[in-house]
């Protein structure tokens, strides 16, 4: 039958090297207990691969991320058997961990924002601790971060900018699924082309590590779907004809310096100097300067 045994994985520093944890409950009225553990990785979709196993008196088991059969970017998972001790042909019915992502992810791992100039926070983290395997280096993992738009192909500014090009994951007390994390801020260009809907990847790259356990590792990427907004246009051209953001028209004879447009909702205004250039047979201005803010 089954024993409600409930095993979990947690990530725990065993002598500085990353070990994952498998622990059950112990069943009180079954106190001369051993318990077979199996632990398998995520090989393929729906598809799981035995790596090690495991025969124990105790209500836990550990694994090794050794960077061969178990490496960062794995979902792990642990099954845990009980029989009695006398009777070994008598086993419980096994019972499946949750599958623990064991290396560097994005949160959120998708990203859908607009042109609207708005910061948008990334999260990176490491669900498993930084070891530190030598006191000539600090306790830190860093990440080189890069963008790539996928429709490169078409000329003008990239898609997508970040607060920063590479993060620090610094040594911190495991809680919550996370083990050390850094944030930066994800934010669309405004190009003022009239594009579409366009796609980028975010990509973080581990960097001057010697441990080959994080050299080697590849986070997955994050999809930036980025999406047009309106953009507006208004004009002041010649002597000056002035046409407004809604369509509205007229002319500006007049010498001096003007408002042309000012945001209600953010930093922005453009002015426009007028001086004469009709002489003396008509009364017109024309644009001389601008200034932008």
């Amino acid at each position: 039958t089954s024993l409600s045994l409930q095993p979990v994985i947690t990530p725990e520093l065993v002598q500085g090297r990353v070990h994952l944890k498998c622990s059950y409950s112990h069943p009180p009225s079954k106190p001369q207990l051993q318990y077979v553990v199996l632990w398998s990785r995520l090989s393929s979709p729906g598809k799981r691969e035995q790596i090690h196993r495991d025969t124990t008196l105790e209500s836990f088991s550990y694994a090794e991320m050794d960077g061969t059969s178990l490496r960062l970017g794995d979902t792990v998972f642990c099954t845990v058997t009980a029989f009695a001790r006398d009777t070994p042909e008598q086993q419980s019915l096994p019972e499946d961990s949750k599958g623990f992502y064991a290396g560097i992810k994005f949160l959120p791992e998708s990203l859908q924002i607009a042109e609207d100039g708005k910061e948008h926070v990334l999260t990176v983290l490491s669900t498993v601790p930084i070891a530190c395997p030598g006191q000539d280096e600090s306790c830190k993992i860093t990440l080189q971060l890069s963008t790539e738009d996928l429709d490169s192909q078409l000329p003008g500014p990239p898609n997508i900018v970040l607060s920063a090009c590479q993060v620090d994951l610094l040594q911190a007390p495991c809680s919550e699924s996370s083990c050390a994390a850094a944030s930066v801020t994800v934010t669309a260009v405004t190009d003022f082309a009239q594009d579409g809907i366009r796609v980028s990847h975010i990509r973080a790259e581990p960097v001057g590590h010697r441990d080959l356990l994080w050299r080697a590792h590849r986070p997955r990427e994050v999809k930036v779907t980025v999406r047009d907004l309106p953009t507006g246009n208004c004009y002041s051209f010649t002597d000056p004809h002035i046409i407004t953001f809604d369509g509205w028209r007229y002319d500006n004879y007049k010498i001096g310096t003007f408002l042309l447009c000012r945001s209600v909702s953010r930093l922005f205004e453009v002015h426009v100097r007028q001086w004469d250039c009709g002489g003396h047979r008509s009364a017109t201005a024309c644009n001389c300067g601008v200034a932008a803010r």
